[in-house]
Order: C-alpha cells, then structure tokens, then sequence
C-alpha cells in the first residue's frame, strides 16, 4: 500500500519550504505561476490528500495546548508545568506534555506528531541536544504552518516567538557577590558540560561578579559535569585536587551531590564550603542544611508563557507579525538558608 504523502515529503521533493507548498496548493498569488504548477502537479501525481485535523487547526481550535519540557527530574520544569496548566484550564484549554529526555530526535518527533492537528499551539524548554546542534528547522516548520509557539528558559533568536526567560546573567551575578559579601574568594563554578544556553549566561554572570570585586577567574575552579547520570568521580577528583570556599551551581542537583560530597570528605558547610544552585525547587528546601537558591519562579514563568500563547490563538495568530514577538523576564530571587 502506498505510504500518504504529507506536505513535508512534497517540500522535500521540491526543495521548498513548506508553507510555500501550502500556498501553492491554495493557489495563492503569493507563489509565483511556474512554482504553483510544479507543486499542484507533483501533488495530483502522488494523490496527494489534504489532512483535514491538521487543515481544522487554523479554522478551528482543539483548545489543546503541547508543552515539550526537556526532563522530569528537575522540579523546576515540574512548576512551569504546572503553572501552564492552572492558568489554561482556568481558560478552557487542556495540557499535553511532552518528554524530549535532552534528546534532539525526541523533541523533533514530539514536535511532529502534536503538530498534526492536536494542539492549537506549543510551549517548549529547548533540549540540550537541539541547543548543541543548533538545529531549529522543526520549530521553523512549525511557526511556518501558522502554529505559534512560545518559548520558555531555554530559548534561541532563531526562532521567531515570544520568549520568558529570567535574567540568568544578573541572577548569577548577584548569587557570587553574596558569597563574597560573606567573605568567600576561591568561588567554584558547577556547570553543564553540554553547552546550554542558561549555563553559559550563568559563568557569564559568575566571571563579571569576580572581576567586579577584582578576583581573577580562575579556569580549575569551572567543574563540567554531565547533565544526567554522573558517576561522582569528576566531583571526587574535583574537590582532592582544588581548594575552594565557595561553589555556585547552575542547578540543584548538582549543588546537592556536592553538598553531599563535601559532608563526606570532612568539610563543614557553609564554614569550610558555602553553596548556592539554581532553581529553589524540594531538594533545595530538605537538604541538610537547607540550599541556599536562586529561585527562578518556575509556576510564575509557566502561567506567564500559558498567557502569552493563548494571547496569540485567541487573537489570531499571523505568523508574519513579526515586531510582534516580545520577552518576558520573570525576576529572579535569592532564598537564604544554611548552607550559606
């Protein structure tokens, strides 16, 4: 049986976008007469049929939101979620979310299937992959269908959308001068070893602070550690080969590991080590001593990207409006507990 042919496999084909082969199909004079009469004629050849859920979409809404978050392990995302959720089903809308696991084929198949007539708009944390990759021509496809799309911490200026973000450099910035307001000069730096956009704005924020207070950056000082599954032996060789006061993570888990580690190499926390880690989420609020955390205000940052998304459905979405598009800055906070 011969496999349906999508809009996609004709852009392929062609080696057109494929919105042009949308409008082509529609005969608009946008797309110029030789053009319109290729794609009409490759499109009678293979029979192509028209799908009608996904022709609904801009016709009809489904009042379905796609959320496509990068993980489950990080409360954070769990809060954005959440956010999304309360302030869409005070609206009608429901949620459906998506995993990508840091996974770039993930978020593209994720991507793919909601946007065939599921939902009437997305919400995505780019993953870690996709930001190493640099590939966005899913979410370029997707904008390109009229679907519009907010995106949330993890962000790119190659995708045309509205964007809520916090300012990672400021927030990080401020974490390190409290830690030298406390008296800590050999401050360690806890990153990503993928090259997240939020990590590196993070180092940028700690290296501005320590020049600020005339502390030179120190390159041993910066541990890259995996973003999932870490074995320890980094952290352990880590802290038996560099002396430090002080460590600022760019996310909980790893301010915890290293709160535990230090605990069982003998140091006293915060007298020997102080730390402070993004995201003020459960693990931040039960350790032993309390982790001292920037809160990024996840359900804030959700209900504020569910407004933005469902603004743009209700008010019919044109994806030629591009002055339109605007970032929000959730305003980032420090909480205070013992291990500072």
């Amino acid at each position: 049986m011969r496999r349906k042919v999508t809009l996609k496999d004709i852009a392929r084909e062609l080696d057109v976008s494929i919105s042009t082969v949308s409008k082509a199909l529609k005969n608009s004079s946008e797309i110029g007469r030789d053009t319109r009469d290729k794609i009409q004629a490759f499109a009678r050849l293979y029979n192509y049929k028209p799908n009608n859920i996904a022709v609904s979409l801009k016709n009809k809404r489904t009042r379905n939101i796609g959320v496509i978050i990068p993980d489950i392990v990080h409360h954070f995302f769990t809060t954005v979620f959440r956010g999304i959720e309360k302030y869409a089903n005070s609206l009608g809308y429901n949620v459906i979310v998506c995993v990508s696991d840091e996974s770039f084929d993930k978020e593209v198949i994720n991507t793919e299937l909601l946007a065939n007539g599921s939902i009437d708009g997305f919400i995505i944390a780019l993953s870690a992959e996709t930001q190493e990759k640099q590939d966005y021509r899913h979410l370029n496809e997707v904008t390109d269908q009229g679907i519009p799309v907010v995106l949330f911490d993890r962000v790119t200026e190659e995708i045309p959308c509205d964007k809520v973000i916090i300012d990672d450099e400021a927030a990080a910035m401020e974490a390190v001068e409290f830690l030298i307001q406390s008296g800590k000069r050999r401050i360690a730096f806890f990153t990503t070893a993928h090259k997240l956009g939020v990590s590196e704005k993070r180092g940028k924020g700690y290296r501005k602070a320590l020049a600020k207070h005339g502390i030179p950056f120190c390159e041993d000082l910066v541990l890259e550690l995996p973003f999932q599954f870490e074995e320890e032996q980094l952290s352990r060789s880590f802290f038996k080969k560099q002396s430090f006061d002080a460590v600022l993570s760019v996310n909980e888990i790893f301010a915890i590991r290293g709160m535990r580690l230090a605990s069982e190499l003998g140091y006293n926390i915060p007298g020997d080590i102080s730390f402070i880690g993004f995201t003020d989420g459960i693990l931040s609020k039960y350790a032993v001593p309390g982790l001292t955390a920037i809160a990024q205000h996840g359900e804030q940052m959700g209900e504020t990207a569910a407004r933005m998304l469902i603004g743009k459905i209700e008010n019919e979405y044109d994806e030629t409006d591009a002055g339109n598009y605007r970032t929000e800055i959730i305003q980032a906070s420090l909480v205070k507990r013992d291990s500072t």
